[in-house]
């Protein structure tokens, strides 16, 4: 973990795809900097369970809990375990989501037989699965007058991923979403709640693993390959890369920063590939 100026002692945070590699990352980071973290995962429980244990071995304070993003009942009921164990909620970091392999396009599936059950989950984990989290967490930031979201998109939101559509377009709908939340709730309900999103460039997690790295030899794809030479840092993303610009956004170092998609990226955004 790479050391932070930070401090969130007496802050509760919310993270959803709290069991996945990026938003495991932003919450041990958060718990480092002394907030309480609730860990939100559905199918990966044990894996947010695991990493709440290993987040307080190291001496922070972390539960996981169980919970749909994609469903009001169940985002609802985990409001109320949040708020009986922790009191209140300072941030929402909207880390699930990803892509699937079979709505992803490749040399043996097209663009015209991508089925429409895999695009639609991962139209609706990205921009469902951050919008209803924002409806359940945002009333209570709204009520309590203040508190921060910051929504997970993609570098791809911006550059659409040659063979990722659905995911490419999900993202997109998250950083429209983002910038029309932030505009929303300050007309509506006063300054004090924040709402910005990071786009992560290329890093590698279990749902772009696939893409990116070779199973057999874990060396990059040819993919991979063309996605680091056009990187000017030359490499991907480590999971702890996301952690630093997270906790700026969350912090009241960034108390006018408001509406804005942060690129953690390497370069990639900036390089014409020339």
């Amino acid at each position: 973990m790479k050391e932070t100026v930070f401090d969130f002692h007496g802050k509760v945070a919310v993270v959803t795809g709290g069991s996945g590699v990026l938003g495991g990352a932003i919450a041990a980071g958060l718990a480092s900097a002394g907030a309480r973290v609730a860990l939100v995962a559905n199918r990966n429980i044990e894996t947010a369970r695991s990493l709440a244990g290993r987040i307080g071995q190291a001496g922070g304070n972390a539960m996981a809990f169980p919970a749909d993003v994609l469903s009001r009942p169940s985002l609802e009921s985990l409001a109320e375990m949040i708020l009986k164990e922790f009191g209140k909620v300072d941030f929402l970091v909207n880390g699930a989501g990803g892509a699937r392999k079979d709505a992803t396009t490749s040399k043996d599936l097209s663009f015209f037989d991508l089925p429409e059950e895999a695009v639609r989950s991962v139209l609706d984990l990205n921009m469902l699965g951050t919008f209803f989290p924002c409806q359940v967490f945002g009333r209570i930031m709204k009520d309590a007058g203040r508190g921060v979201i910051l929504n997970i998109s993609s570098w791809g939101a911006f550059h659409p991923l040659t063979r990722s559509v659905a995911y490419s377009a999900g993202k997109a709908a998250v950083t429209n979403f983002t910038q029309w939340l932030a505009v929303h709730l300050a007309q509506e309900y006063g300054p004090g709640i924040r709402v910005n999103a990071l786009a992560p460039g290329f890093f590698v997690t279990e749902q772009n693993r696939f893409l990116l790295t070779d199973p057999g030899t874990g060396q990059p794809t040819e993919r991979g390959s063309r996605i680091i030479a056009h990187t000017p840092m030359g490499r991907f993303g480590e999971p702890e890369d996301l952690v630093g610009p997270a906790l700026w956004l969350l912090s009241d170092a960034a108390a006018f920063v408001h509406g804005s998609v942060v690129f953690v990226d390497g370069g990639i955004d900036a390089c014409g590939g020339v």
